[in-house]
């Protein structure tokens, strides 16, 4: 079932897939490489494949687990730059782009919660049965 919380938090997490999208446009970690873009690319097709893998609880909580390691590298590889920039990291105005990952980890994280308290009433119904 698609209108489920644990797929609103997915989605939560790919709108911060895709604001990073948007917002890294100005800089590049490895030279010419759109790292960042690529990235962010993949983890949103991997937060619609999660999403509509719904029937599958366990590869969906898999996925997510993916997700939040993708995330937890994007997030060190951000604050490295941010760290290596001129002036340090004290300046707000260098940018907000570490906080989107930030914010995916915490819904994909939320979002395994819930997928575990599903397959847990499923667990408990199938066994009334």
């Amino acid at each position: 079932m698609l209108q489920r919380i644990q797929t609103v938090w997915i989605f939560l997490a790919i709108l911060g897939a895709i604001f990073l999208f948007v917002t890294a446009q100005d800089f590049s970690l490895f030279g010419a490489v759109p790292f960042i873009s690529v990235v962010c690319v993949g983890l949103v097709l991997l937060g619609f494949i999660s999403i509509l893998s719904y029937k599958d609880r366990k590869r969906q909580i898999l996925l997510n687990q993916i997700g939040i390691f993708i995330n937890a590298l994007l997030l060190g590889l951000l604050a490295y730059w941010l760290l290596n920039l001129p002036g340090g990291i004290q300046f707000p105005e260098k940018g907000i782009e570490p906080f989107f990952p930030l914010l995916s980890v915490i819904c994909l994280f939320i979002a395994n919660i819930y997928i575990r308290k599903d397959e847990r009433l499923v667990k408990s119904v199938d066994r009334l049965r």
